[in-house]
């Protein structure tokens, strides 16, 4: 069986980034954190972070600096961290062409004819870590695995850090592997890995002199029969995948611990998941809302359905009806957003169905919204995102909150998803440029509201005596209709959660 990929993996990528970006940081523990702010979490740290003081992806800001004082902890940068991750993958393109990113800091490239013998597959492999350092990254170290499978050379990719270099051949398998734990392969994580407990397999020793019958046990699907074939070096195809949801969260800074700055969040959040959705042309049936609490086990956890829909003001409505029910508990204080302030906010569209599965909008209201999101949409992709945003988002807006975020398994588009007009680090007069487009975009809206009305009274003028006048549209969020809200206060004898 020969060897069929090379598998490219960046060593502390985003931290490697901030590291290339500033000679200073070079050498020195680097923290890369979503916001800066002690109650969160390092997503990334410097090789320098990981050997010498144990911090790495996960580790909480305060403990990461109560093991190394002098840590750097840089806010992260994730359109930055795209731009690279393309120069990059054209750098290896020049060596090798490679496969699709399995995530932005890895890549597998698939070795054909020569390519597949033993020393030309590590002088490639040299090859790529040689154009990286002379296109002026040489801080940008990679880990590349070689094996049958692209299983196989990711695992090996992760046995030898930083800079390094393995190659897992049959002959290999499986004695090479006995030393890992079960954690150390892709697909097995806690929970997994208390299952194969359970089915009495504890190390990979175990794992590799399992049956394939004992693996689809373990399982308990036919994943554990691809499982067993990987292991042994077999090229197994991919599974066809289903999109399941589209959803984002979000740590809040501390200027933005409060209902009103969690309210603004999640309007962006879902107005972002909305235009996601949209752009992947699918249509959600259900929303999850969750927020979680300084110094509080319970959080505010709402799951809801309703009919296939993707226009944004819909689900704004659906959002702001739930959040106006944790709103009441302030007023009835059951809830002191003062003492358990909200610490984090998600928002996740689910029950995804292709557009065109189901049958369109009827309603002319509703349809009215799903055109008026589309245009939306037309305006941020030709001004930059954000552009134009609905008014309750203003206080994120005006906090840099929720920005673009890398995931694990997508490489996001930064023209989608990267705000026009995010503040820029360190500018004195950030504040009064974000200030300044918010009173434009309302001097420019107060306008068009009062050539509105004039209209509206000209076409009531023309009406013939008696008859009945047409309500007015109700302007906001999702067309918020005061009449749709339900009392929220609970009835006699009935009973009622916290949140």
């Amino acid at each position: 069986m020969t060897l069929r990929c090379l598998f490219v993996d960046f060593n502390s990528f985003f931290a490697s980034v901030e590291q290339h970006d500033n000679p200073e940081l070079r050498g020195r523990p680097v923290g890369v954190v979503p916001v800066i702010a002690a109650t969160t979490c390092c997503i990334a740290a410097s090789v320098e972070a990981k050997q010498l003081h144990g911090i790495g992806t996960g580790t909480l800001v305060w403990e990461a600096m109560e093991r190394c004082p002098d840590i750097a902890l840089v806010e992260a940068r994730p359109a930055r961290y795209v731009e690279i991750h393309h120069e990059l993958m054209n750098a290896i393109e020049d060596c090798i062409p490679h496969g699709k990113a399995e995530s932005i800091d890895e890549v597998p490239c698939y070795l054909i004819g020569s390519e597949r013998k033993r020393e030309n597959a590590e002088a490639i492999a040299r090859r790529i870590k040689q154009t990286l350092v002379d296109r002026g990254y040489p801080t940008i170290r990679c880990s590349i695995g070689i094996a049958p499978n692209r299983f196989l050379a990711k695992t090996a990719s992760d046995m030898v850090k930083p800079d390094g270099l393995t190659v897992l051949e049959t002959d290999d398998l499986p004695h090479k592997l006995h030393a890992l734990e079960l954690r150390d392969f892709c697909g097995i994580g806690p929970s997994m890995e208390q299952r194969l407990h359970s089915a009495g397999i504890r190390t990979v020793e175990q794992l590799c002199g399992a049956t394939r019958e004992h693996l689809r046990a373990a399982w308990g699907s036919i994943e554990g029969e691809r499982y067993w074939l990987q292991l042994r070096g077999f090229d197994v195809p991919d599974r066809p995948g289903k999109r399941g949801s589209v959803g984002h969260s979000h740590v809040l800074g501390p200027e933005l611990r409060s209902f009103e700055g969690a309210r603004a969040v999640l309007f962006k959040l879902l107005a972002k998941a909305a235009m996601r959705l949209r752009h992947e042309r699918f249509l959600a049936s259900g929303l999850s809302i969750r927020i979680r609490f300084v110094g509080q086990e319970n959080r505010f956890e709402r799951d809801l359905a309703f009919a296939p829909i993707d226009d944004t003001p819909n689900l704004l409505r659906l959002l702001g009806e739930q959040l106006a029910q944790l709103e009441n508990t302030i007023a009835r204080k059951r809830w002191n957003p003062r003492r358990n302030p909200p610490l984090s906010v998600a928002v996740t569209l689910v029950g995804l169905e292709p557009i065109g599965s189901v049958t369109e909008e009827l309603m002319a209201g509703r349809r009215r919204d799903k055109t008026m999101s589309v245009v939306v949409d037309d305006i941020n992709r030709k001004y930059g995102n954000n552009s134009v945003y609905f008014g309750a988002m203003q206080q994120a807006m005006a906090q840099d909150a929720a920005p673009m975020r890398i995931p694990f398994s997508k490489i996001p588009e930064t023209a989608l998803e990267q705000d026009v007009n995010t503040r820029k680090r360190g500018d004195g007069t950030s504040g009064e440029v974000t200030d300044e487009l918010y009173l434009r975009r309302e001097r420019q809206f107060k306008v068009l509201a009062e050539t509105a009305h004039r209209e509206a009274q000209k076409q009531q003028a023309r009406k013939p005596a008696g008859e009945k006048a047409q309500q007015p549209f109700k302007a906001g969020a999702g067309g918020w209709d005061p009449a749709r809200k339900k009392s929220s206060e609970p009835d006699i004898g009935e009973t009622r959660p916290l949140f």
